[in-house]
């Protein structure tokens, strides 16, 4: 499951309004693999629900995560945070052994030791 925080739902809203999307429209949640930590988490407004994406709700706003991306950030909280320096989405993945200071990368740690996941290949 992915959650919002009331801050993040808020500010989600207010960009949704400025691009003139509606309510109905999902955010798009994932990851990619790069970054200097190791995955990269994607974010985007995305109304196009393939067969292969899980739906969550939160905070009144509906998400979207493929189920490969899920494996990686089950569980994870996103927040909004106001500090001038690092002004913007916060990812709080529990499943994330450390990541890097922009704070949009991150190193997977498996819950499982024995759980065999899919590899994420960066296209360049």
């Amino acid at each position: 499951m992915i959650t919002l925080s009331e801050a993040a739902a808020k500010e989600i809203r207010k960009i949704k309004a400025e691009e003139g999307l509606g309510e109905e429209i999902p955010v798009r949640i994932g990851i990619k693999g790069g970054g200097c930590s190791g995955f990269t988490y994607t974010f985007e407004f995305d109304g196009n629900k393939g067969k292969y994406d899980l739906e969550f709700e939160s905070q009144g706003l509906r998400i979207l995560v493929d189920k490969k991306s899920h494996l990686y950030i089950d569980g994870t909280e996103i927040d909004w945070s106001y500090n001038l320096v690092d002004r913007g989405l916060k990812f709080i993945n529990p499943s994330a052994k450390g990541s890097c200071g922009c704070g949009t990368s991150f190193i997977y740690e498996p819950k499982d030791e024995g759980t065999e996941l899919p590899v994420f290949e960066l296209k360049i």
